[in-house]
């Protein structure tokens, strides 16, 4: 049992942590994402708890991609929970780090991708008398066959609103066939992308035929009912 103690002018808190839990696991579970994911969730316990702030997207949406010669991994922004008297971000990282992501002319250059969008998701922050920030959509099309992995949250629950502000949307993965077929790959998953018939015999490829990983991340939740 981990007892740690907080205290400020007003609180003392106590938190356990009974060990064989999620946040105390034993040495031979298997665990991934911590620092990404559950810290994302953990803080949406703990400001629920005090009824603080709204949720905001609830994870950093990690992407990867590559082959056996290249490989990429970005996170993605998304929008924060709004509180009393002030609007959620919209298109930000909260309770983790801001990480700053690859400028496009860069990933075009190294990678063999296209960034067909990158935008922010109007209207996917909760309503209320303070609205929760909006998330974004993060279009990629791939020039050749890689292996897409996602590993995401707030794909099956969304990010709570509180004192009467509505929730925001939730997250959503989609990959986006040359065949014309569109596959939801939910919240976590690993699948090979498809390029152009051909390759890579051919010089250049047809837009048209190749796959598109379409990331629309969750917005934050709304505070407050509408006046």
């Amino acid at each position: 049992m981990l007892n740690t103690y907080f205290a400020n002018e007003s609180a003392l808190l106590q938190i356990r942590i009974p060990p064989g839990t999620i946040l105390s696991p034993d040495e031979n579970a298997a665990v991934v994402g911590g620092n990404v994911l559950t810290s994302q969730r953990l803080c949406d316990v703990i400001f629920l708890a005090f009824n603080a702030v709204a949720a905001s997207q609830g994870c950093m949406n990690n992407i990867t991609f590559g082959d056996g010669q290249i490989g990429y991994y970005e996170t993605v922004a998304g929008g924060a929970g709004a509180g009393s008297g002030f609007d959620g971000r919209s298109a930000i990282h909260t309770h983790m780090t801001n990480t700053r992501i690859t400028d496009p002319e860069i990933l075009e250059t190294r990678y063999p991708v296209i960034l067909r969008e990158f935008s922010i998701r109007n209207g996917s922050g909760g309503s209320g008398q303070f609205r929760g920030g909006d998330g974004c959509i993060r279009r990629i099309q791939f020039r050749r066959p890689l292996q897409l992995s996602v590993l995401t949250e707030r794909r099956a629950f969304a990010p709570y609103g509180i004192a009467g502000g509505k929730p925001g949307k939730r997250g959503l993965n989609l990959l986006h066939k040359r065949s014309g077929r569109t596959v939801n790959l939910g919240g976590k998953n690993s699948v090979n992308v498809e390029a152009g018939v051909g390759f890579p015999r051919i010089r250049f490829l047809n837009i048209d035929s190749l796959d598109i990983f379409e990331l629309q991340t969750p917005g934050g939740g709304g505070y407050g009912q509408m006046n």
